[in-house]
């Protein structure tokens, strides 16, 4: 028996961040939390070092581990992304945590795990390293999720996560199972070629892909499986609800293109309908739903529910230039997301937590700087021109269109105009509405400053969406 010495370079960001995750998970044991900005720097420092690794490795493919994993121009750009879009998730959290005394150093331990659980589903290369990735980054957010334990709706939310998360994955394990027992194997390529040479019946391989497509659908959050996300996004401390909004939607779309199209790309004609079926009810539902809320958590709850339904488009369509124009939604809409609540957090203070729309009043009056970045956001949320959401949106559109999904592109457009509505009536809020009480914060320091370069970013790729669409269509090409 040949033993292949496996090229560790390729997994040095995944061996970099579990190093430095047990360093600060022992720093936190020695210290608690009288040390807690040091327990930050190390964090943020762990994030880096392996934003570096991955740059400097940059095009350099391949596999290891025995074929397990996986380093190609897909894994690279969103490891990228996952690093940046949590080093300033860190960044936006840090006063909202101390004012509510839940700055710990489990904090940023289940962070930098959970991190690591991402990195290790974008690269995974076999149904066993996707599991393994997709339960660490989960368990990290459950505990994140009841972090508050003195709030009793913080904790119903992490039970409800915790219950219907265990079930979608059971679900998940129980498809790949299926799928093992009919092609033998758990390696994604192998299983391509025995689906594709497979002689077996075709129920019992549509049968498993109803169990992954159910796994798959509630770590999007997508219609019928959404129904943990607006009570999460509520129940959570917003600082937790951000976390759990941006980057694992990154990570979400690794496991949707791992499984899907590099594993089980010949039973799209099963898979397809079960895509475009979640597709047109979440941007329904999302849409429809968010125009009744009155908490803008639970508000971007419905919305990202319906921006699942924008994404999953591009992958149902079923080519390269779907998938390429899923991927610059995903990344454009965790961009979004990030900065929107990063304002969130901005507004929040000790006692008040700026989460219902009603506490935006007459911000334009007291923060025009402020209310200009969340304009700005909300116009992109919508898909209003020149901003990125609406190229994003018209990527995925224009998908469904090239493949004759008339119906499916039409749809699209009928919810984003609905979905216009709750967007603008938040501008409506800040901008029309007015009120006597003081909004007392000070928008000033790093996270300041840092969200109005993740805003103005949203801007300048909504001018100029050319390079990162380049980037995308590379990975597919």
């Amino acid at each position: 028996m040949n033993y292949q010495v496996p090229n560790m370079l390729f997994a040095l960001p995944e061996m970099v961040m579990l190093a430095m995750a047990c360093v600060v998970l022992l720093f936190v044991a020695f210290t608690g939390n009288r040390k807690i900005q040091w327990s930050y720097g190390l964090s943020q420092l762990s994030l880096f070092a392996v934003l570096m690794t991955v740059i400097f490795s940059w095009g350099d493919t391949g596999t290891t581990f025995s074929a397990t994993y996986i380093k190609d121009s897909l894994s690279d750009i969103l490891k990228i992304a996952i690093c940046l879009i949590n080093m300033c998730v860190l960044l936006y959290s840090v006063e909202y945590l101390r004012a509510r005394q839940l700055l710990q150093g489990e904090f940023y331990v289940l962070a930098l795990f959970a991190t690591l659980g991402m990195l290790i589903m974008v690269s995974a290369n076999h149904f066993l390293t996707l599991y393994l990735g997709l339960e660490l980054l989960s368990l990290c957010l459950y505990a994140m999720v009841a972090m508050h334990r003195d709030s009793v709706i913080a904790t119903e939310a992490a039970m409800k996560y915790f219950i219907l998360g265990a079930i979608a994955s059971g679900m998940l394990l129980y498809g790949m199972s299926i799928i093992y027992g009919i092609t033998g194997s758990l390696m994604l390529q192998e299983v391509a070629a025995a689906v594709y040479s497979s002689s077996s019946s075709d129920t019992i391989l549509s049968f498993a892909l109803v169990f992954i497509i159910i796994g798959i659908g509630f770590k999007f959050g997508a219609v019928p499986f959404h129904m943990w996300l607006p009570d999460v996004y509520h129940g959570a401390p917003t600082a937790i609800t951000l976390f759990i909004a941006a980057a694992p939607k990154v990570a979400a779309f690794a496991l949707l293109i791992r499984l899907l199209v590099d594993g089980l790309i010949d039973l799209q004609t099963y898979w397809q309908p079960m895509l475009m079926l979640m597709a047109v009810l979440s941007m329904i539902i999302g849409n429809v739903v968010a125009i009744a809320q009155t908490n803008i958590k639970r508000m971007l709850a419905y919305s990202t529910i319906s921006h699942v339904g924008f994404l999953l488009m591009g992958v149902l369509s079923g080519t390269d230039a779907g998938y390429a124009a899923s991927l610059f939604y995903t990344l454009i809409y965790a961009l979004m997301t990030l900065a929107t609540f990063g304002v969130i957090l901005l507004m929040s203070r000790y006692g008040f937590e700026a989460d219902n729309i009603d506490d935006y009043k007459g911000l334009s009056s007291q923060h025009p700087w402020l209310a200009l970045l969340m304009m700005i956001l909300m116009f992109s949320m919508a898909g209003i021109p020149p901003l990125a959401g609406f190229y994003a949106k018209l990527g995925v559109i224009k998908a469904v269109v090239d493949v004759d999904m008339m119906a499916v592109a039409l749809i699209a457009v009928v919810m984003s105009v609905i979905g216009a509505f709750y967007y603008l009536r938040v501008i409506k809020v800040m901008y029309f509405d007015k009120t006597e009480e003081k909004c007392e914060f000070t928008y000033s320091g790093p996270a300041a400053f840092v969200l109005s370069i993740n805003t103005l970013l949203v801007l300048a790729l909504g001018i100029f969406p050319g390079l990162l669409m380049s980037i995308c269509s590379t990975v597919f090409s």
